[in-house]
């Protein structure tokens, strides 16, 4: 049976399926939105990927808010190739942002959803930290990251079949030159980071400690 999320975002084609969690100690010290990889290859907010990251946001005090974009779920509407899906993120922004007012915002996506998300987070002065895994650079263009000027964290598997590890390093060099950028490259992980997934979540908490310290 498929795992029912506990709060629907309404939309303008009808509604989001979320889980939002708060941090199981103290009050949130920020509040993320956690983003699927692509839903025709069977992405939802239950990936594997997903949760570890949104745990490893949750073990830092971040309130973690996960959606369904369209058509997956108990999300309406149908997938629309990343166009309709980034008015999905700011649906999750928004919510974030009325929700937790007071807090510091992080975009945080996997795969499609870095593509996506990534792409609304940087113009959004709202959202002030961005984390992307598995960036698909062989199957998305990732040129608008040029305009970036937020914390930036980027975790990558060494043998990612979607994405160029050389090449991401080449992007993350360019990016240093105008923003603050970490790379952390897992050694011998794939694109789902199988047997890696502590590395994963390691790599993200002591990322998002540090950038909440400041």
């Amino acid at each position: 049976m498929y795992p029912a999320g506990n709060l629907v975002i309404p939309v303008e084609h009808g509604q989001l399926e979320a889980i939002v969690k708060e941090p199981r100690q103290g009050p949130p010290r920020a509040a993320a939105l956690v983003l699927h990889p692509h839903p025709l290859g069977g992405g939802t907010m239950h990936n594997k990927v997903v949760f570890r990251a949104a745990a490893a946001l949750n073990d830092a005090g971040v309130v973690t808010l996960r959606i369904n974009f369209r058509g997956v779920g108990a999300s309406t509407g149908q997938h629309d190739e990343g166009r309709g899906e980034q008015d999905d993120v700011r649906a999750g922004i928004d919510y974030l942002a009325a929700q937790y007012p007071q807090l510091r915002l992080i975009v945080c996506g996997f795969s499609f959803g870095a593509r996506v998300g990534l792409d609304v987070a940087i113009n959004d002065d709202r959202v002030r930290y961005l984390i992307g895994i598995g960036t698909p650079l062989d199957k998305y263009d990732f040129t608008f990251l040029e305009a970036c000027r937020k914390p930036l964290l980027l975790v990558h598997g060494e043998r990612d079949e979607f994405g160029d590890v050389e090449q991401l390093r080449k992007l993350a060099a360019e990016l240093e030159k105008r923003t603050q950028v970490s790379l952390v490259v897992i050694p011998g992980a794939e694109h789902f980071f199988e047997n890696s997934l502590d590395e994963l979540k390691r790599a993200i908490t002591d990322w998002i400690n540090e950038q909440l310290a400041r």
